[in-house]
């Protein structure tokens, strides 16, 4: 058992706290409750593991120190170590080489490790929040020391950031000593350290001497200590009541311990009312100070606030420092009249009255800080920024000369966020206090679309939404150049950097000049950024020529090429799906670019041109799952994303398909004209064939329709709008939306979307009625031809033997031949009834897609009803395609 008690871990660290500070078991009792306090924290890392982040960090250094050919080096062995797999936490490894390599004598802001609290020694309450660095009653350190520490502090900055390292190693506000002196000095001194607790019992050491400490130096931030004086004079009498009150409120006023000076006023003494309103006036003070002061004690020590939260700390802190000095000079005040006998009420010049002037300003300061803490409970970064620009539109000028200062520290961090991001791409937000968010666990493809996004809720009120959308778009384009284009051109020379950092007074003023210096900011980095990335992506990665691939191919704008393919294609397609092989199809499409104009493109595009099947379904021919394809890559297929990429494919499909249409009714046509003379020898089919004639003319009607409302008024027009965007454009972002655009207006016009499923619907079922003539014709001339040949045959064979001088035919052969002509006549019939049936079933389906393109909300739909029913034919058949335009807008109107 002593084995394991020596092995557990509360025994290690009492150990280990002994071991530190050099003391026996019962010495370290505060210093082992803290350190088990330490060790049970749970803080949230305050670096995030960015490798990509840490290698620029670790590059930058490099360059900064002129040493470029380190840096080229470093980069080709970090990208060789990303390859290999060696090391899982390359991180870490690289974290270690930055901290390394950082110069040792630079000043640091960071708070100490907790060895340094250690050497230092702890505060009487264990339980305190570990970070909270009170001054211990060990070491004696007069107020003037104090002061002249906080003052090297001072010189670095006001802003919430430079201060607050130096803040929070001092820990909160400090609560003014007390200004008695002589043998009530201990006594006071013991009081008051049992209400204020032993967070601030260092403040009143029980053997301080009044003298042992100087004057509270301006700079500070603490209250003044206890002035030097001459032993206490005793009062006169006749003192009314007004002066012992002032007597009873003075010094506790001065403390700035609490609103409630009951415990100090005897409560067996007269007051009269204005005394008591005078009093409670007064006691106002105090409760304010309490409200801001708890807020910032609270939390000044939350790591979790961030830095915008610690700057408006900050700031409150700087306004209690005036508040402070005040109480200086009344304290001063109060010990020189004391010193000289003056009686405190009756002969000085320290009153009621005037104590309620004097702080009539910092009164009206002090309910604005309050007014702002209830304001900003809850809220950090950017919202809390919000929150505190809200105060400053008042038409008190002293009230918003105030909140402005404030706002000038508060948004300094945010300043300093938004120049890293803007400038060097980069985004260190530990707490998420910044309006851009990132994703780490986003892989590179995605990079534009989901690693950063806007945090609305941390925008502040001073900056627009589109000037919050320019800043993602410019740090994203830095972070989309280096880790996508690989792109190693220096963030400086992309745009011309401005100060990293500037005072708080610099940031004030600049949030005041939204529309001037900000803006122009802004707008520089913007423009600049985003035109270089254009540049990259249309010289390096040929952008537009993979758009204009897109339309030739996938949107079959390269007419001869589709034309030569779907020839050689034929014979394959016409097989069963499940026949087919990639490599046949492949070994045809190179062909059909090499006998085109397709020949003379680029071969970077080219070789992205393939093909690809589509899944099988049982009955498929291999026109139904045949595809072409694109493949994009790298930086172009942020564009052409697979969502994008599957419109094209739906779209290609139903292109593919209307062409087919027309490609089928060229062959009827030509089946038509070519068989025409040879069946003249055959009267009894005149009737079918003219039957055939007509429907193959309306059909053909309807296709060439269709192929001009999509070739023209869909492709060609979006194609136009689209191509005018995209010259236009003035960032990616532009172009993508653009190029969303572009598809979504095909893919509604086409009838691809839900809303015109049903017209979709009845598009393929017209497509089908194509295919089933085609069968039906051939089926016809078919069986005619065959006819024709053995007519043309027994006549060739009677006349061979009417030349030979023999009877031309036997009464056999003339009745057999009889009674085949009869069997074939009276099959034409039955033609003629598939024929007829066919036309009911095709004009029923065209009369209700015309009655679906009627009662569609898209005009351009309507007005290709009109030109589908030219001659108004279907309209005398349906009375509802009778109803005009102007009538069906409004009822269209009507409806909603």
């Amino acid at each position: 058992m002593a084995a394991l008690d020596q092995k557990s871990p509360n025994v290690l660290l009492q150990s280990l706290c002994c071991r530190i500070t050099g003391k026996s078991e019962a010495e370290v009792a505060h210093q082992f409750q803290y350190a088990v306090r330490v060790i049970g924290s749970n803080y949230a890392p305050t670096i995030e593991r960015d490798e990509f982040l840490v290698s620029e960090k670790i590059k930058k250094e490099l360059l900064k120190q002129r040493r470029e050919a380190d840096a080229a080096l470093f980069s080709e062995l970090h990208r060789k170590l990303q390859t290999q797999g060696v090391l899982k936490h390359r991180w870490s490894v690289l974290y270690l080489l930055l901290s390394l390599c950082e110069d040792p004598r630079k000043p640091s802001c960071r708070v100490p490790g907790y060895g340094a609290l250690f050497a230092q020694g702890l505060p009487r309450d264990a339980h305190s929040t570990p970070f909270y660095c009170a001054r211990p009653q060990s070491l004696a350190l007069g107020y003037a020391d104090r002061s002249s520490s906080m003052h090297t502090s001072a010189s670095l900055g006001t802003s919430g950031v430079s201060s607050l390292g130096t803040y929070t190693l001092n820990g909160p506000t400090l609560t003014p000593p007390c200004l008695m002196s002589g043998p009530q000095t201990q006594a006071a001194g013991d009081s008051l350290r049992q209400q204020l607790g032993s967070r601030l019992a260092w403040t009143l050491p029980p053997s301080a001497s009044p003298s042992a400490t100087a004057p509270t130096s301006r700079g500070s931030l603490g209250p003044p200590g206890p002035v030097a004086r001459a032993p206490h004079r005793p009062r006169r009498e006749g003192d009314d009541s007004g002066t012992l009150l002032l007597g009873f409120i003075v010094k506790p006023f001065l403390l700035v311990l609490n609103s409630h000076f009951n415990p100090f006023v005897p409560h067996q003494m007269p007051l009269s009312k204005s005394l008591r309103d005078m009093s409670s006036r007064l006691a106002e003070l105090g409760w304010l100070h309490n409200k801001v002061r708890k807020y910032t004690d609270s939390r000044s020590l939350d790591r979790a606030f961030g830095l915008v939260g610690q700057s408006f700390c900050a700031a409150l802190h700087q306004e209690l420092k005036e508040y402070y000095r005040l109480l200086s000079v009344l304290h001063s005040q109060l010990q020189v009249e004391d010193d000289q006998g003056v009686n405190l009420g009756s002969e000085s010049s320290l009153t009621l009255r005037r104590l309620l002037v004097w702080t009539y300003d910092p009164k009206v300061r002090l309910k604005t800080l309050a007014a702002l803490v209830d304001y900003c409970q809850g809220r950090k970064g950017g919202e809390l920024a919000s929150a505190v620009h809200a105060y400053s539109k008042t038409g008190d000028p002293y009230m918003r000369a105030l909140v402005q200062h404030i706002l000038g520290l508060v948004s300094h961090p945010i300043l300093n966020f938004l120049y890293r991001w803007i400038y060097d791409g980069e985004l260190e937000d530990t707490y998420h206090e910044f309006f851009v968010a990132s994703d780490p666990t986003v892989k590179t493809d995605r990079l534009w679309h989901d690693k950063y996004s806007l945090r609305k809720s941390m925008i502040p009120s001073f900056v627009t939404m589109d000037q919050a959308r320019k800043v993602l778009l410019i740090g994203k384009s830095i972070n989309f150049l280096h880790q996508v284009c690989h792109d190693r051109t220096p963030p400086g020379k992309l745009t011309p950097a401005s100060k990293s950092t500037e005072s708080p007074k610099d940031a004030a003023e600049l949030f005041t000049d939204l529309e001037g210096t900000f803006q122009g900011k802004i707008d520089a980095a913007y423009f600049e950024t985003s035109k270089y990335l254009l540049d990259i992506l249309n010289k390096n990665y040929l952008l537009l020529e993979h758009l204009q691939a897109m339309r030739r191919y996938l949107l079959l704008g390269q007419g001869d090429f589709i034309r030569h393919l779907m020839d050689l294609l034929k014979p394959e397609l016409a097989r069963p799906a499940t026949t087919l092989y990639q490599h046949n199809l492949t070994g045809i499409l190179e062909t059909a670019v090499r006998a085109t104009n397709a020949q003379f493109d680029s071969p970077e595009i080219l070789k992205r041109l393939d093909v690809r099947l589509l899944e099988v379904s049982p009955g498929d021919t291999g026109w139904d799952v045949f595809s072409l394809d694109y493949h994009v890559d790298g930086p172009i297929a942020t564009v052409f994303t697979r969502e994008c990429m599957s419109c094209y494919l739906r779209v290609f499909n139903f292109l593919w398909r209307a062409k087919r249409m027309e490609y089928i009714l060229t062959d009827i046509w030509k089946g038509q004209m070519c068989n025409a003379k040879l069946l003249k020898a055959m009267p009894e089919l005149s009737g079918v064939l003219h039957q055939c004639h007509i429907l193959a003319s309306e059909m053909v009607h309807f296709i060439h329709q269709m192929q001009y409302y999509i070739t023209f008024e869909v492709l060609e027009c979006s194609w136009d709008e689209l191509w005018n965007k995209v010259q236009q454009a003035q960032d990616l972002d532009h172009i993508i939306a653009a190029h969303e655009v572009f598809l979504d207006t095909i893919i509604s016009r086409c009838l691809l979307d839900n809303n015109n499923r049903s017209l979709l619907n009845q598009l393929r079922a017209i497509f089908d009625q194509i295919i089933e003539f085609q069968n039906a014709q051939d089926a016809l001339y078919r069986s005619a031809l065959e006819e024709l040949q053995l007519r043309l045959q027994f006549e060739e064979k009677k006349q061979q033997r009417e030349a030979e001088g023999e009877w031309g035919v036997t009464a056999a052969e003339e009745s057999e031949e009889k009674k085949r002509i009869q069997e074939f006549q009276e099959t034409i019939p039955k033609m003629r009834s598939q024929l007829r049936i066919l036309t009911h079933f095709y004009q029923g389906i065209v009369q209700q897609f015309l009655v679906l393109l009627m009662s569609s909300s898209d005009e351009s739909l309507q007005f290709l009803s009109f030109r589908l029913d030219f001659n108004e034919h279907y309209k005398a058949r349906d009375p509802r395609l009778r109803v005009s335009l102007g009538a069906t807008r409004g009822r269209r109107s009507s409806n909603v």
